[in-house]
């Protein structure tokens, strides 16, 4: 016989096709086979159908093409016999899927095979239905389906419950046909026919809310009563899993509890002992009773329950971490991350096996531990948790050091005490791995430290001592180089000394070295080498002995390939020999830097831009404006690494440094006026006022942070008046500019907005405190209302860190503008000012409503005020 003609056995071709050495001897073996079969069909071959069909089945599941034969699955499924219908339809359900138009014209066969007398042929057509059926025939053959689901033989009730499950996904509409049939079938005693009915009940429950409050009602009592008779059975052999009686139906039992009590107290009431039996009689010492008793606390866990059944559950999680199964420890991590919203105070117990998971040798597991211990830290345990996560760090791995320091800055950050423990917390992660931490950390570090005036000589002697071990980690260098430059002097003069320090012996000499050493080392990045350089300028005025040494040192990156330090070294050297007069002015001690700023930057809420002449703006990543590469700035230490934006040059880096965009206000306000080069625009920001502007119309102020943000609710911290400068109109009506003066010069006159003049109002007060709304509104917009809000201390203490926060209904848009000022004088002696621009959607139908926070501290202690304004004029 021709080893390729139709009437071949499925081995010998499967032979065949494992004998080839290459894909090429494959393909021509199946093409040899495919032929013969087409030949076959065309044919019309009743003989050999079924062989042909397998071959086609093996063919597929190769990758081939295999469209020729679909029309024999119909044919086969046509024929009367159970040998030709069950390989037609398993055919039908690998060759065909629901997308097909073919399968259109089975329907009428899987209709008559539904309704057949002999339930294996039954069961064949339940089985192709529940695969491919699409919604238009699970309209077609829903009713046939649910008369099946009362058939006598168990084998047929379970293949339609499964097969309904398809249908009320396909067409979730006639879920309600299969509600009352579901009920039903809950009773059965056999487990395969409950196993399918509990799958096909959780699925109408998804679906439809009315069937949910249904089975709750009807069928939550029945359903414990099964799981009851489950966990307390006596052995069965046919149900019996490692002495477990069927553990497939219990977990099908739990997840079925799970819906039907969430959110319903009554329903769960029901299942409160049963669960308490399956969490305390099931063993832990098999794989089954461990997958029970996971659903058992996912189902307590999702129930409304009391305290106690839960910490029973938050218990299993705790022995589970102690399993040495990798995967058993992996889900009850899982399940306690989502355990300490509901009650953290029991996962805490736990705290020191989570905490040995952080050392566990599987990857997934530490990362996953690590990430719970994170969740668990609070005010209370901050300081032992971030102990053992230190100490650990020491012996980490160098791919997990990544994510371990990330996660202990992060908690150092968010719960510090104080800020000693912070800075010494931060010095020992730096130490351990500071190649590891985000130069973010590094910046706020240097924050927090010019923040804590009293500390800086305790500082910089930890840093010079860990910069002696540890000057290998970068950030250590970085940070350790900065201080010594800002509180060199704090070092060699053994300022601030406290009673926990060791005294410590530096010369002025010795300080030199410790930056001469780094920027030495090969393995300096730019940065570091850069900070050493300001370094260095710094303390040669601080120590006038060492300054021809440190000129010396200065003087030898003349010569550096590196662009950037060669022109800085070229710069201070000029500064050391030639500009001594300039020196000390230029090198003073950086101000204090507002930490609420800087947080603000970092999570987004201030965004940082640079404008340019052209009316484009640069969103930086750092928070820090930064300009084109010029000598100027430079020499102020403000140029970065990124290269200058195209669209930017020289001529206008005053305009970028002051954060303002002349032209593109100008361009706003429908002026026109020629660009200005950098002389010009220096000569109008020293000179008292600037010449007119074209067409009698004065330009528009500076843009404000956040101009575009609309929202109903806002909310944004106060910033310094060092870090948002004010704006300053010319007397002569021209550009406006900034007060270098740093607010030290007389108040800016309100700009003059030529609409209706309205009377102040006093918004609030109370005892201590006085908030005065002034109002104005711009020609031409009418539904927009500006508010300065003025803020008065009437009692003789000051207050600091303080916000102010307001909301407004959904038809009324506010933007809040930066205040004045984050601290408030006492005594009235001074005041905070702060800007709100209210958009009324229903401007003439609906008045102004509004209700205010304000926070601030008193003697470090929080203090809150709150109150509602609803007496606005009614026309605003």
């Amino acid at each position: 016989m021709n080893p390729f003609s139709s009437g071949t056995h499925l081995r010998d071709m499967i032979r065949a096709i494992r004998a080839c050495k290459t894909a090429a001897e494959e393909r021509a073996v199946v093409r040899k086979e495919s032929a013969a079969i087409r030949a076959a069909v065309g044919d019309n071959d009743n003989d050999y159908r079924h062989r042909n069909l397998a071959k086609l089945m093996f063919i597929h599941m190769l990758g081939y093409p295999t469209h020729f034969g679909q029309m024999e699955c119909l044919k086969s499924i046509a024929a009367p016999g159970f040998p030709e219908k069950r390989i037609g339809y398993l055919g039908l359900m690998l060759l065909l899927d629901e997308r097909q138009e073919v399968l259109m014209l089975v329907t009428n066969s899987l209709k008559q095979d539904l309704n057949h007398t002999s339930q294996y042929i039954v069961g064949l057509a339940l089985c192709a239905l529940g695969n491919i059926s699409s919604a238009e025939m699970a309209r077609d053959l829903a009713p046939e389906v649910e008369r099946l689901l009362q058939f006598r033989d168990p084998n047929v009730r379970k293949k339609a419950a499964l097969c309904s499950i398809r249908i009320i996904k396909k067409v979730p509409d006639l879920a309600e046909n299969f509600v009352n049939p579901v009920a039903s079938l809950l009773k059965e005693k056999h487990h395969g026919v409950l196993l399918t009915a509990i799958q096909l009940c959780a699925e109408l429950c998804i679906i439809s809310e009315e069937a949910l409050e249904y089975f709750r009602k009807k069928c939550t009592e029945g359903l414990v009563k099964v799981l009851k008779d489950a966990v307390n059975s006596p052995y069965a052999p046919e149900y019996d899993i490692a002495g477990i009686a069927d553990p497939f139906l219990q977990i099908r039992l739990l997840r079925i509890l799970r819906i039907l009590g969430h959110g319903d107290a009554d329903a769960s009431d029901f299942m409160n002992d049963v669960l308490a039996q399956v969490a305390t009689k099931t063993e832990s010492n098999k794989n089954a009773g461990n997958a029970i008793l996971y659903e058992c606390v996912e189902t307590i866990m999702s129930i409304e329950d009391s305290g106690g059944l839960r910490v029973l559950a938050i218990n299993i999680l705790g022995r589970f971490l102690s399993n040495r199964d990798n995967n058993i420890r992996y889900v009850a991590l899982n399940m306690l991350m989502r355990a300490i919203s509901i009650d953290g105070q029991a996962v805490q117990r736990h705290r020191a096996t989570i905490l040995e998971c952080v050392k566990d040798s599987d990857a997934s597991i530490r990362k996953r531990a690590l990430e719970l211990v994170y969740l668990l830290v609070n005010e209370s345990n901050v300081k032992p948790l971030t102990k053992e996560l230190i100490d650990y760090l020491e012996v980490s791995d160098q791919d997990f050091k990544g994510d371990l320091t990330a996660k202990i800055c992060s908690i150092v950050e968010k719960l510090s005490p104080d800020k000693m423990w912070y800075i010494d917390q931060m010095l020992k992660v730096l130490c351990e791995a500071g190649n590891h931490v985000k130069d973010e950390v590094w910046h706020a570090l240097i924050v927090v430290i010019t923040n804590a005036s009293n500390l800086h000589g305790y500082t910089v002697r930890s840093l010079y001592r860990a910069i002696q071990t540890s000057v290998d980690q970068e950030a250590v260098v970085m940070v350790a180089v900065w201080c010594i430059g800002e509180y060199g002097d704090l070092l060699v003069n053994n300022s601030g000394m406290l009673d926990i320090e060791e005294p410590i012996t530096v010369t002025e000499n010795d300080a030199v070295d410790a930056i001469e050493v780094a920027i030495k080392r090969h393995t300096s990045d730019l940065t570091t080498r850069a900070m050493c350089l300001i370094a260095l300028l710094k303390l040669s005025s601080r120590f006038p002995s060492c300054s021809q040494r440190i000129k010396d040192i200065v003087t030898q990156s003349k010569g550096s390939l590196l662009l950037e330090l060669q022109q800085r070294s070229i710069e201070f050297d000029s500064i050391i020999a030639k500009h001594q007069n300039l020196r000390s002015a230029l090198v003073e001690r950086m101000p204090v830097l507002d930490e609420a700023t800087y947080s603000g930057r970092r999570t987004n809420s201030l965004p940082a831009t640079v404008s340019t002449s052209q009316g484009n703006t640069l969103q930086l990543p750092n928070g820090v404006s930064k300009t084109v590469d010029t000598p100027l700035l430079d020499l102020l230490d403000l140029s970065g690494d990124e290269p200058a934006p195209p669209n930017s040059s020289g001529d206008n880096f005053l305009q970028d440094l002051l954060g303002g965009d002349i032209m593109s206000s100008l361009s706003q306000s429908g002026t026109t006026q020629p660009q200005k080069s950098g002389a010009d625009v220096l000569l109008d920001l020293l000179s008292t006022g600037s010449p007119p502007t074209q067409n009698g119309t004065s330009a528009a102020g500076l843009s404000s942070i956040g101009q575009d943000n609309k929202t109903s609710v806002s909310e944004l911290n106060s910033l310094s008046s060092s870090i948002v400068p004010s704006e300053r109109k010319s007397p002569a009506g021209g550009f406006p500019i900034m007060d270098l003066l740093d607010g030290f010069g007389p108040n800016p006159p309100m700009p003059k907005n030529n609409g209706p003049t309205y009377p102040p109002l006093v918004a609030f007060e109370s005892s201590s405190l006085n908030l005065t709304f002034y109002f104005s509104k711009q020609l031409g917009s009418p539904q927009t209302t500006i508010i300065e809000a003025s803020f008065t201390n009437k009692s003789s203490e000051v207050y600091t860190d303080f916000i102010f926060q307001a909301a407004v209904p959904k038809f009324l848009q506010l933007h809040l503008e930066p205040a004045s000022s984050n601290t408030l004088p006492g005594s009235g002696n001074g005041s905070i000012t702060q800007k709100l621009r209210v958009t009324n959607n229903q401007h003439g139908k609906k008045s102004l409503v509004m209700r205010i926070r304000i926070s601030y501290k008193l003697n470090n202690k929080e203090m809150l005020e709150e109150g509602q304004i609803s007496n606005f004029p009614r026309d605003l």
